[in-house]
């Protein structure tokens, strides 16, 4: 039983147009294209919002921290200007001024006759778990060492 066309109907019909009842299979595929290229275009607007912070990985870690910050205050407030003085801040390298001035006021404490503060990130030296790994270090040097001079020795 064939239907008639209305005498209006265009009688060649594209062929994007579906049948009723038939899957369209172009919505199908630009809603695959679609979700695709959001996911991409997020993917690649992440990867350029860390940039600041992957080129200030090679700098100091406090150069590194406010990068870091400047990063996430424009991903949250959209506000851009932070993602900018990030990136100028990772392209510069800061002077070290903590070092000079440590040493500066390590030999002050040595000039007046202080005893030097011990570091509170390293174990006392008198510790007998550092001295423990002082020797068991000295003795992978000593062995890599051995190890070394056996292999310049062949060739």
């Amino acid at each position: 039983m064939s239907e008639a066309l209305h005498p209006s109907a265009p009688h060649h019909l594209p062929g994007f147009i579906t049948a009723p009842g038939d899957t369209d299979v172009l919505m199908i595929v630009i809603g695959i294209v679609l979700i695709g290229s959001i996911l991409a275009v997020g993917n690649f607007y992440l990867h350029l919002h860390s940039l600041p912070e992957r080129m200030a990985h090679k700098s100091q870690k406090f150069q590194l921290e406010i990068v870091a910050v400047l990063g996430l205050l424009s991903l949250f407030t959209h506000n851009h200007l932070f993602w900018v003085i990030g990136l100028f801040l990772a392209m510069i390298d800061l002077p070290d001024f903590s070092t000079p001035l440590r040493r500066i006021a390590g030999s002050v404490e040595k000039m007046a006759g202080v005893p030097p503060e011990q570091d509170t990130t390293e174990p006392p030296v008198g510790d007998a778990a550092h001295a423990a790994a002082s020797a068991e270090a000295k003795a992978r040097i000593e062995k890599a060492g051995g190890a070394k001079s056996e292999v310049h020795a062949h060739a």
